[in-house]
């Protein structure tokens, strides 16, 4: 049996109690948070998707600490699950690896694509296996765009076009950009991330965005830049007005068949071939539910993460911050090295 102890009851936090209490082989034995309401759960967070911040967790029976550097000098724990805000993730996955634990960080990897690099090194000497909580990478529908897209089912893909947009989730944190990094890193990196999965790293991109609820960058629209497809775009950001809800959704052009993934349809993935349109079937669960699965399994069978390095989730960080930059410097390409 797996022991977990989970750092930070936020959103993320409470969805990843969720998906562990699903997996077999795998108990949620000690939580952490400096918010005494959390902690004792009568105060839970909430989320922008159906499913997220469900918990589900039995207080009475874990062991709780006011401080996650106290959860994790624990002895009894394997893994432990860092889901507090961005700016911590350095500090206490640093330690997490130095006591030997297995590690799963929520995303972004880091605040920085330098503080990436150090977590990145760190783990290669590191007893434990570690990963990156890049959840789309597990998601149903977007795993299936992967396996089309490796296979070349339909042909090559042509343009690719994702939108995650929302309003603005509110609070201390989200409205400061020092902290969060602004959409362009906490939301719009999702796509960012599956970009580079699925196609590779880019050569170059280009941006254009404005701020609005902090002073980073709230929304976004990028140009990746491949010399194999000639269109691959990327908008996020949760500058829209409250009310909007929350739009996920993707449309891309292969040379036989145009896929059409949205998070609020009924059917969510629709593919048109030879001038019909049909579902495709995809799983009910999210993608937490998948990558807590997919962690779970590599450690029981001492098998590093594939699906999702290190390496590749701070490249996704380094690839935003050229995104930023290439705003700063009025849509000029901006060469990811």
């Amino acid at each position: 049996m797996i022991r977990v102890g989970v750092v930070g009851l936020g959103s993320m936090g409470q969805t990843h109690i969720g998906a562990y209490l699903k997996t077999p082989g795998v108990e949620v034995v000690a939580i952490a948070d400096n918010n005494a309401a959390r902690l004792s759960g009568k105060e839970k967070a909430g989320g922008n998707i159906e499913g997220q911040g469900k918990g589900g967790l039995d207080y009475a029976k874990v062991r709780k600490y006011d401080e996650g550097m106290k959860l994790i000098a624990d002895p009894d724990i394997d893994l432990i699950d860092i889901c507090l805000h961005t700016p911590l993730h350095l500090e206490y996955a640093l330690a997490a690896l130095k006591a030997g634990k297995h590690l799963l960080v929520e995303k972004p990897l880091a605040r920085t694509a330098a503080d990436a690099q150090k977590l990145v090194e760190a783990a290669k000497t590191a007893k434990g296996i570690s990963m990156c909580a890049m959840c789309m990478r597990f998601w149903p529908g977007w795993t299936w765009l992967k396996d089309v897209v490796d296979s070349r089912q339909y042909g090559k893909v042509l343009s690719a076009k994702f939108r995650r947009v929302a309003s603005h989730p509110g609070g201390p944190f989200y409205t400061n950009g020092d902290a969060c990094g602004g959409a362009a890193l906490d939301l719009h990196i999702h796509d960012t991330d599956f970009i580079q999965y699925v196609f590779g790293k880019p050569q170059a991109v280009s941006s254009a965005g404005y701020s609005k609820h902090t002073n980073a960058i709230d929304h976004i629209v990028t140009r990746y830049q491949y010399s194999d497809i000639p269109m691959v775009v990327a908008e996020g950001g949760w500058s829209m007005a409250d009310g909007f809800g929350f739009k996920m959704q993707y449309t891309i052009n292969f040379e036989k068949a145009t896929a059409i993934f949205d998070i609020g349809a009924k059917d969510q993935l629709l593919l048109v071939e030879n001038g019909a349109t049909q579902a495709v079937a995809i799983d009910s669960a999210m993608g937490y539910d998948h990558e807590i699965r997919y962690l779970v399994d590599c450690i029981q069978n001492n098998r590093k993460p594939t699906t999702v390095t290190l390496e590749s989730a701070a490249l996704s960080v380094k690839i935003v911050e050229a995104e930023v930059e290439s705003i700063k410097q009025n849509g000029q390409y901006v060469k990811i090295d």
